[in-house]
């Protein structure tokens, strides 16, 4: 029996047990709501938390908790510089948000994606790497602020309320791509 395409193609990368294996699906529009900020990418992660604990606050408070998942989305990229992110919660239909809490829409498109676990550096240059393999163009754009990414970002599936340790969540990493 021969192998399918994505099977040959994901022989040639060797990916650890915590990476899972990289493929493309096409995925609708989804609503969520969510926090955005523009921070240095030292201290980011601290920043994020902080942006989850007052999301996750909101979200009860509207009665949304059921829905989700939380993603962190980066809109643009500068590791040296600026990072502008979001913390964000899927919800089934538009909410109003508030005047802090925005609503937005995850667009639809064909990503790029792999499920990982402990390490998000690993995960990110693992997808990246497969991409450039693969000859996928991810959409985003050079700007004089970093990469901005028409979608790109980082869902978790563990629910925190179960597995407070996030090195034991299984996180959906997405990248958009262009048409």
């Amino acid at each position: 029996m021969q192998p399918s395409e994505s099977e040959a193609q994901m022989k040639t990368l060797q990916f650890p047990p915590e990476i899972g294996a990289p493929g493309i699906d096409r995925r609708p529009a989804r609503q969520y709501v969510g926090l955005r900020i523009v921070t240095p990418f030292e201290g980011m992660f601290a920043q994020t938390d902080k942006l989850f604990k007052e999301l996750r606050q909101w979200v009860n408070g509207q009665g949304l908790a059921d829905q989700g998942p939380y993603f962190l989305r980066y809109h643009v990229i500068d590791m040296k510089g600026l990072m502008d992110v979001e913390a964000g919660f899927v919800v089934a239909s538009q909410q109003a948000g508030d005047e802090r809490v925005k609503s937005g829409v995850l667009p639809a498109g064909r990503y790029a994606h792999l499920t990982y676990s402990r390490y998000a550096l690993r995960g990110n240059q693992a997808l990246l790497t497969w991409m450039k393999e693969q000859k996928l163009e991810a959409d985003r754009d050079d700007t004089s602020k970093g990469d901005a990414f028409g979608c790109r970002y980082e869902a978790y599936l563990t629910d925190y309320r179960t597995e407070p340790r996030k090195k034991n969540w299984q996180v959906d990493l997405a990248i958009r791509l262009r048409d």
